[in-house]
């Protein structure tokens, strides 16, 4: 019979690492989840912004087509002029050759014709001026229309390279949006081994410990652990838990690449019964230094301070929603999680 028990205990003892293989399986889907939302947001910004320059070059664009077609519509109406004033100087040309003919046909002798040579000479001299006056607006819109041509090469030009830095702008933005899934892939993989490699380095330092547990993410400790009740100095007995978490969180700057951005967050929580002295008149104000505390302590055993952050959630983010003792006991608690900067 005590061989029977025996073996029992031994078989009832493969549960518990079953229940820690699973609740790990389930931290990394769970971190693998939350950095890919991360990761979706920012390359959101990022492709955001790029749209918003390709908006800007398409709109760019619309405006030299409309003044190229402005431009077009002016060199319509020149030759068009051009062609009128031809006409007008056709016209007074063959005025000009008519009062020719007559000035030649009239006899040098006839006194009675003086006054109708003089009056055809002046119409002659008329005619002339006028197309003198017509050539000369037809050299100045020749070269009226010479520069707008100029110009609608130039329009035309712009236009082109417009068109190609569009193109090209859309390339680079496909190939930004692939890199930058590469890149954030890669991060999120690298966060995800020295995450697992500093939470297995913590549990073989607080093996043991029933207060001290991993729940989701986060390491949590419980505030009797750290603090007395309504207190945000660390007590003695809490020092060398924190010591611990200290020399890990040191070899762990050590390893992390200087490249990859991560933070240790300690998050104050409590538990929903009030609370309001002078030092603290909410259970906020009593979260958040107790946050405080810890992270002042871990910075004078060496911690980098730009990789602590120190958050009070007061009772607004319990585990437990019940009232009893042990729901509120479970509340009272120091959270770390490691997670990008």
């Amino acid at each position: 019979m005590p061989g029977a028990r025996s073996r029992r205990r031994i078989e009832a003892n493969y549960w518990p690492g079953f229940v820690d293989a699973l609740s790990s399986l389930l931290l990394v889907i769970i971190f693998m989840l939350s950095l890919f939302m991360l990761t979706q947001f920012f390359l959101g910004q990022e492709l955001q912004g790029r749209d918003t320059a390709l908006a800007r070059l398409n709109s760019q664009i619309a405006e030299l087509t409309d003044l190229l077609q402005l431009e077009r519509a002016n060199a319509d109406d020149l030759n068009s002029q051009i062609a009128n004033l031809t006409a007008t100087l056709g016209s007074a040309q063959a005025d000009n050759a008519s009062l020719a003919s007559q000035l030649a046909g009239i006899g040098e002798g006839a006194d009675e014709k003086d006054a109708a040579i003089a009056g055809l000479q002046g119409d002659l001299m008329e005619a002339q001026e006028l197309s003198d006056e017509a050539n000369a607006q037809v050299a100045l819109l020749n070269q009226q229309l010479a520069a707008l041509r100029t110009q609608i090469g130039a329009l035309e030009t712009a236009l082109e390279a417009s068109e190609a830095r569009d193109t090209q702008s859309r390339t680079q933005i496909a190939d930004l949006g692939r890199r930058l899934n590469v890149a954030l892939a890669q991060r999120v993989q690298d966060l995800t081994r020295y995450r697992s490699d500093f939470f297995g380095r913590l549990r073989q330092i607080l093996e043991g410990r029933a207060d001290v547990r991993v729940v989701g993410d986060r390491f949590v400790f419980q505030s009797e652990v750290l603090f007395g009740p309504g207190e945000a100095d660390v007590q003695p007995e809490g020092l060398p838990d924190l010591d611990a978490l200290a020399d890990a969180i040191l070899q762990l700057e050590t390893e992390i690449p200087t490249d990859i951005n991560w933070v240790l967050r300690i998050d104050g929580h409590t538990d929903s019964r009030p609370i309001s002295n002078a030092r603290f008149p909410s259970n906020w104000e009593l979260s958040a230094a107790r946050a405080i505390s810890v992270a002042q302590y871990l910075v004078s055993k060496g911690v980098s301070p730009n990789r602590l952050v120190a958050a009070g959630f007061g009772e607004f983010t319990p585990l437990d929603p019940g009232t009893t003792d042990e729901a509120y006991r479970r509340n009272r608690r120091i959270e770390f999680k490691l997670t990008e900067g």
